[in-house]
């Protein structure tokens, strides 16, 4: 289906207010029916609409991306960083699109958007819930040249890079649950997908995925298996626009990667440790069928998990590990 044309469908109702469809129909020069089908297919990519008989309205103000808006928010600093930003309307995943583009010589500084997402992912292969017009779907390409096993702490960097980014936009309390959601009031806001072309030990291309949720409904997330929140709901009168959240999370994480290449892990761990939602309590770590139970005592210098229990402390990687509270199984 044309984008082009939905989306000007969609700024012609973008009020909030209710329109007559035949008005529409004549307005974009077709057939009453036709507008309701793309209205309908709108709808079924996930913007909630209140219909009326012979008129449509649009349930919350549309919140589009644009590429102008958010260049123009950024920080001459990381403009110098940024080679391009793509936005697309729907998309597989915006990081499936960043790994094509590594492929086509699209590499490091290019940062990829998308209103929403077709099979968007989490970890472990998770479905990304991604409704359209709705959240932040936002995958960037960044180089390492011999950084080795600083890489395999880049989910915890992106990490205190989202919490920057929203504390510099008035969103406060949030913080992070190893190694890679984004919390607020114990459930989840957010998630980072790490992805990784090349050789870590020489030159790589990584991928840096974040997914946030910015105007969530219930019937939007029915197929979330864990408890959720959205930006909309922690500040009821939400004043930064997705294009402004967008530029904030750019501008801290390339200055949280700048960081890194220059401090390493070690530079960025105590922030880390401080935005940690499970320092000192009682959890317990799924390695497939089993369990492991201890207190979570933060992470080392190479972000590994410290978990103290009866016979003494271990550490734990990302990949298939789970961490979770105590009991929740």
């Amino acid at each position: 289906m044309d984008s082009t044309r939905l989306i000007n469908l969609l700024a012609d109702i973008a009020d909030g207010q209710p329109h007559e469809i035949a008005s529409l129909a004549a307005s974009h020069k077709c057939s009453v029916e036709k507008i309701e089908a793309d209205l309908r297919h709108i709808e079924s990519m996930g913007l909630p609409f209140n219909w009326q008989g012979n008129r449509v309205q649009l349930l919350r103000p549309l919140d589009l991306l644009d590429q102008e808006t958010i260049v123009g928010a950024l920080q001459p600093s990381t403009l110098k960083q940024l080679h391009d930003i793509h936005i697309g309307w729907s998309v597989d995943s915006t990081n499936l699109q960043a790994m094509r583009g590594i492929e086509q010589g699209r590499r490091h500084g290019h940062v990829y958007l998308a209103e929403q997402q077709s099979a968007g992912r989490g970890r472990r292969g998770r479905q990304w819930v991604s409704p359209v017009a709705s959240n932040i779907y936002l995958s960037a390409v960044w180089q390492f040249n011999g950084a080795g096993q600083e890489i395999s702490t880049l989910s915890l960097v992106a990490g205190v890079a989202v919490c920057r980014a929203l504390a510099n936009i008035g969103i406060t309390d949030v913080g992070l649950k190893w190694p890679n959601d984004i919390l607020a009031n114990g459930k989840k806001l957010g998630g980072i997908l790490l992805e990784m072309q090349g050789d870590p030990n020489r030159e790589c291309q990584v991928v840096v995925g974040i997914g946030l949720n910015v105007h969530m409904l219930d019937s939007q997330a029915d197929t979330i298996s864990q408890p959720w929140v959205d930006l909309n709901s922690l500040c009821s009168e939400l004043g930064a626009t997705r294009n402004a959240i967008v530029a904030a999370v750019l501008d801290a994480l390339v200055q949280v990667l700048s960081e890194h290449k220059q401090q390493g892990f070690a530079g960025l761990k105590e922030e880390w440790q401080s935005l940690d939602v499970f320092a000192g309590q009682d959890v317990m770590i799924q390695l497939g069928e089993d369990y492991i139970f201890g207190v979570a005592k933060g992470v080392n210098q190479h972000g590994a998990l410290r978990l103290e229990t009866p016979s003494g402390e271990q550490y734990f990687h990302g990949g298939e590990v789970s961490l979770r509270p105590m009991g929740m199984i």
